[in-house]
């Protein structure tokens, strides 16, 4: 009966597919561990709990900062006076808080003969947050004359300023002139 042809397998009947006969993707569940099931399980007898110890005791938790007995981190450290300081429990010590900012981005915000400030590097959008220095650095070049003053240079920006006919003037963290700073 070669004349009857059948329609392609491709096309799913709207009758076979229904919530009565949905199924997850082979291999997409997989069954819960049951532990205390026996040796053929895999995690009979001690329930994967290892012999003796804390860990195998009822009740037991594995408590954050624990390490075994030693002496945990936040003991070590030393502990500096004071609730809210950043410092009071010192993990970050070597850490500097400065806003970096480049020559490079000196070069393309400014016009040149401008004088550039904290406030005016924050109107251009590159030192934007509040009451942390700012420390301008030598990564790019720089050719317009500016009269640059920040919290802080690095050795290359200060030559880099100055060698462009520009003005380096070192602030306190208030606004304030540094005079301990020449």
């Amino acid at each position: 009966m070669a004349s009857e042809e059948k329609a392609p397998e491709t096309e799913v009947d709207a009758a076979e597919v229904g919530l009565h006969n949905l199924k997850p993707a082979p291999g997409s569940r997989k069954d819960r561990k049951r532990i205390g099931r026996g040796h053929g399980s895999g995690h009979g007898k001690t329930s994967g709990r290892g012999h003796k110890g804390y860990g195998s005791r009822a009740g037991a938790k594995d408590r954050t900062r624990f390490e075994g007995g030693q002496n945990p981190i936040h003991m070590r450290m030393r502990k500096l006076r004071g609730p809210n300081k950043k410092m009071s429990m010192p993990f970050e010590p070597f850490r500097t808080h400065t806003q970096p900012v480049n020559l490079s981005d000196l070069e393309r915000r400014f016009e040149a003969g401008a004088e550039v400030t904290p406030e005016t590097l924050k109107a251009a959008g590159l030192a934007t947050r509040r009451d942390v220095p700012v420390k301008i650095l030598g990564k790019g070049s720089l050719s317009k004359k500016l009269s640059v003053s920040a919290h802080g240079f690095s050795k290359s920006a200060r030559e880099a300023i100055e060698a462009a006919g520009g003005t380096v003037v070192v602030t306190s963290h208030g606004g304030r002139p540094d005079r301990s700073q020449g």
